[in-house]
C-alpha cells in the first residue's frame, strides 16, 4: 500500500495513485510524489480507486499540492474515489477547488 507515482514522456501529466488509507503516515511519500515536478502547468491525476479512506490530513495533503501546482490556476482532478471518499471530500467542499 502507498502511493505509486506515473509522469507522462513530456512531464505536463503526472498521475499520482493512493492505495489503502490516506493519511499522515503517506506525507512524506506523498509529497515525494510531486517534489521534483514543475508544479505550475502540468495537470495532475490523483487516482483514489485503491483508497479505503482518507481523513483531514489527506486533505491537508492534497491541498499543499494545490499550492505547488499554481493554487488558483492548478490542474488537479481527483478521479475514481468510493462513494466513502467523495462523501468526505464533497464535505469538505473539495469540489470547489479540484475537478472531482
Amino acid at each position: 500500500m502507498g502511493i505509486n507515482t506515473t509522469v507522462s514522456e513530456t512531464g505536463n501529466k503526472v498521475t499520482i495513485s493512493v492505495a489503502g488509507k490516506f493519511d499522515f503516515q503517506l506525507y512524506d511519500e506523498f509529497r515525494a510524489s510531486y517534489a521534483d515536478t514543475a508544479g505550475s502547468g502540468v495537470e495532475y491525476v490523483v487516482d483514489l480507486s485503491n483508497t479505503e479512506y482518507l481523513d483531514s490530513s489527506a486533505l491537508g495533503m492534497l491541498l499543499l499540492l494545490r499550492e505547488h501546482a499554481g493554487a488558483e490556476s492548478s490542474n488537479i482532478e481527483i478521479t475514481q474515489a468510493s462513494p466513502e471518499v467523495r462523501k468526505i471530500l464533497d464535505v469538505a467542499n473539495f469540489g470547489k477547488l479540484f475537478r472531482i
